[in-house]
């Protein structure tokens, strides 16, 4: 579907509990592609994090960053006959965003350098679509789904982070990006919502666009 555009590796980026790897997997098992999934729980730091995030952010960041490198390195190396369409649950890009709301200048600076000497090598997605939703239905989702290390997290930190997450998503030009919120859907559970979204992603803009879909 999305070949036929020379769309080949595409990025679903989110917020903390707004439905990343769900929309991807969703799309992978409809259409095919093979899955890139963040490995936030093999990070031993971020339990930690959660708990104090000024004495574990760098180390936090770090891992991500590495990992991430990592798994889009190999990515891009593989050779699957199978598959027309990689489909990951993040952006090399994202790890900036965290790392410029919870390390310190001496951190950031420090982590800059690590992540610019990575950047050149890494594989740039064709297309990304970013969720976007309010801080109490991302509060309501992350509380949904139990996750013991995210019970600490709060209203004040999802909101700048957001904030981050629209600034950098507004100002992205490596490749198109559809911005859809997901406030008034649940793609989840409700399959016509689902393929509501799908269908937004199939018609593949040529830039930034903004799609609020209304359920029913």
């Amino acid at each position: 579907m999305l070949h036929d555009k020379n769309i080949h590796f595409m990025a679903i980026e989110g917020v903390i509990g707004v439905g990343k790897t769900s929309l991807a997997k969703a799309i992978c098992d409809r259409w095919n592609a093979m899955f890139i999934e963040e490995n936030f729980a093999e990070n031993p730091f971020l339990p930690k994090f959660y708990e104090n995030r000024a004495a574990y952010a760098f180390q936090t960041q770090l891992f991500f960053l590495l990992d991430r490198f990592k798994q889009l390195q190999n990515s891009a190396l593989q050779s699957d006959l199978f598959h027309d369409l990689l489909v990951s649950d993040y952006t090399f890009d994202k790890d900036r965003i965290f790392a410029s709301q919870n390390l310190t200048e001496n951190e950031l600076t420090m982590y800059d350098q690590v992540s610019n000497a990575l950047n050149h090598d890494i594989r740039k997605p064709d297309y990304v679509v970013y969720l976007q939703a309010s801080v109490s239905t991302l509060l309501k989702r992350i509380r949904g789904r139990g996750r013991a290390m995210e019970k600490t997290i709060d209203g004040n930190y999802l909101s700048d982070l957001q904030d981050r997450y629209d600034h950098h998503f507004w100002h992205y030009t490596d490749a198109p990006v559809l911005i859809i919120n997901t406030d008034n859907i649940d793609f989840v559970h409700n399959e016509s919502h689902l393929q509501m979204v799908l269908n937004a992603i199939a018609s593949c803009p040529s830039q930034t666009t903004y799609f609020v879909p209304e359920g029913n």
